[in-house]
């Protein structure tokens, strides 16, 4: 069977884990204005990419996907907990969580699922992205560096879809942005294939406040 289609499958927007609702503190940067055209829009999300998602959130989840893919349960979990602890808004945490609880429900229901893995989801009481993301891509076979890309590519689109629906922004913008944002999207996997765990972290301040804004925005499309 060709590859691709599991990693198509991965990566889509039509995975029912309710990753359109979520727009990580990108519609509150819009409304301070941080956010009001494409070059902007670019500079928000070139700096998410290199800045933050590369120096940790990427590595994070492909050690995810590798202990999963090696059948490193005990590892895997360790993972999990480290990437629960790092969310630094309640937003960003129910964001992990409810996206975890839908696709491990999705998963549950999936022959691919092996057993060993369906072990693992009934030890965690709150399962987050991360680690069910490593037990689809291990499921569906995926190496780990192709469902780290599939995840990047997700993010990406998901941010311009945010864009397309709180700017003046259309879909041909959008494609341009797209082509300017790919080599920042190349750079991030390639710096998350390489940064060694000792290495990891970021200090995400901009995204953190304006996410804890969010929470209190009086008028919203997202939910975070």
């Amino acid at each position: 069977m060709n590859k691709a289609w599991a990693l198509l499958r991965l990566a889509s927007p039509q995975l029912p884990i309710g990753g359109y609702s979520y727009s990580q503190g990108l519609e509150m940067a819009v409304e301070q204005g941080l956010v009001h055209d494409p070059a902007s829009a670019r500079r928000w999300i070139a700096d998410q990419l290199l800045l933050n998602l590369a120096r940790f959130e990427a590595p994070l989840l492909l050690a995810h996907c590798t202990a999963a893919a090696n059948a490193d349960w005990a590892a895997l979990k360790a993972l999990a907990e480290q990437q629960r602890a790092s969310r630094e808004t309640r937003e960003l945490h129910q964001e992990s969580r409810q996206m975890g609880y839908s696709l491990a429900q999705l998963l549950a229901d999936l022959p691919e699922l092996d057993d060993a893995s369906r072990e693992l989801l009934a030890t965690l009481e709150t399962p987050g992205l991360a680690v069910t993301w490593a037990l689809a891509a291990r499921a569906w076979q995926i190496e780990s560096p192709d469902a780290l890309a599939a995840w990047l590519w997700g993010w990406l689109e998901n941010q311009l879809a945010v864009l397309m629906k709180t700017l003046p922004l259309g879909q041909q913008a959008a494609q341009r942005l797209t082509s300017q944002l790919l080599p920042a999207l190349e750079q991030a996997q390639q710096q998350s294939l390489q940064l060694r765990p000792e290495h990891w972290g970021s200090a995400a301040f901009g995204l953190t406040l304006t996410s804890m804004a969010h929470e209190r925005q009086y008028s919203r499309l997202f939910r975070s």
